[in-house]
């Protein structure tokens, strides 16, 4: 069977879905693999490397997904790419169901299998098949470098003849996957770091990692690790108690997110104001709103002297390894969605029925039956 690959149509996306030693691995596996024309070169992976791993290489859009009985994107598909898919075919992706509605209604009508990796039960068999998980490291290590980048001093401690540099204060907003990484790519590069979540379980993790944990009183633990939404009166009281730890901070990076929902504004225009001049705010959530007050998506904002970068689409900005470490999420969720290379999804595994978002083009869940106006 055909797997298509094809080029990725989202502005600024510069990742592509299948690297070439994993196009080889499924081509091993039975697949004859289509990749459109420079859909990889963006992500420094040329036609003559997918051709060298056996894969097939198309003109256009067109001729890769012609007769596809699988599609694997990193982004979900526009209506105009999802009117190109063949009827029946399987499409992994990042859905977002939410923000893809119109693409999802054009896969229904062609009663194609949809499965989006942002909808992955967060279970320790899924691990490596957690594409959202493996972004967010990427995610999170450019969200420390870009702190450094921006900010007009060292994040190490120096001590040369001139005399000696204190190193810089980092607070990180948030300590799940992305989070986390960025504590430890600050302190690899010598910062102090303190670190706050809403989660408790979070604590250990940062200080594993040498951050401060930051106690503020506010929990929200929600499920399958993630946090819950906060009420409007604990916004208030967290971002009362996050105050000071801003404006004693040089930069700060924020990381909170909520599945489905807006980022929650954990710095105000108030904190920003009160930062000292020079400093710098990175915002990982500009993508989902933001959790600075002042984000723009996409720009450098400067208030009071402080610069809040709002950063977009941050995986995309690291397209090499982004793209390799999504890549080998995908081969290991199609060992449950294919067998020697003939689509078979497994639907009787939990991994398969909780990331499908559409069966034969039927909505699999309320949420995303409500979204597309039908009944599951």
């Amino acid at each position: 069977m055909k797997l298509a690959v094809p080029a990725e149509t989202v502005a600024d996306e510069r990742r592509v879905a299948l690297v070439p030693d994993i196009a080889k691995r499924l081509v091993d596996a039975g697949w004859t693999v289509s990749v459109q024309s420079g859909a990889g070169v963006a992500a420094a992976f040329t036609d003559g490397d997918y051709e060298s791993a056996g894969a097939e290489i198309a003109p256009d859009a067109a001729r890769c997904l012609g007769g596809a009985a699988a599609v694997v994107r990193v982004q979900a598909p526009s209506v105009e790419d999802a009117a190109l898919i063949p009827e029946g075919a399987l499409v992994l992706s990042f859905f977002q169901p939410a923000a893809s509605v119109d693409a999802l209604r054009v896969l229904a009508s062609r009663r194609c299998n949809v499965f989006s990796f942002d909808l992955l039960p967060r279970i320790s068999r899924a691990q490596s098949m957690d594409a959202l998980s493996s972004q967010s490291t990427v995610a999170g290590y450019r969200a420390a470098l870009t702190a450094a980048t921006h900010l007009g001093r060292f994040f190490p401690m120096l001590m040369t003849a001139a005399g000696t540099v204190p190193p810089a204060k980092v607070l990180v907003m948030g300590a799940g996957v992305a989070g986390l990484q960025a504590i430890a790519t600050c302190r690899r590069l010598g910062a102090i770091v303190r670190a706050y979540d809403v989660r408790a379980a979070a604590k250990e993790e940062a200080e594993s990692l040498g951050a401060t944990f930051v106690d503020l009183g506010v929990s929200a633990e929600g499920t399958g690790g993630y946090a819950r939404e906060l009420t409007p009166e604990e916004l208030a009281a967290q971002q009362r108690a996050l105050s000071d730890e801003v404006a004693k901070a040089d930069a700060v990076v924020t990381t909170a997110a909520v599945p489905g929902r807006r980022a929650p504004v954990l710095v105000t225009r108030a904190m920003v104001e009160a930062m000292g001049t020079g400093a710098v705010v990175v915002d990982m959530a500009a993508d989902s709103g933001g959790n600075c007050e002042v984000t723009e998506r996409g720009k450098d904002v400067v208030v009071s002297g402080t610069t809040v970068v709002g950063m977009a689409n941050p995986a995309s900005g690291m397209p090499t390894h982004a793209s390799a470490l999504y890549a080998r999420n995908v081969v290991n969720i199609f060992a449950l969605l294919s067998s020697d290379g003939v689509v078979a999804p497994n639907w009787d595994d939990e991994i398969v029925a909780g990331t499908c978002v559409l069966r034969d083009g039927a909505a699999q869940n309320p949420a995303v039956a409500e979204l597309l106006g039908s009944t599951s």
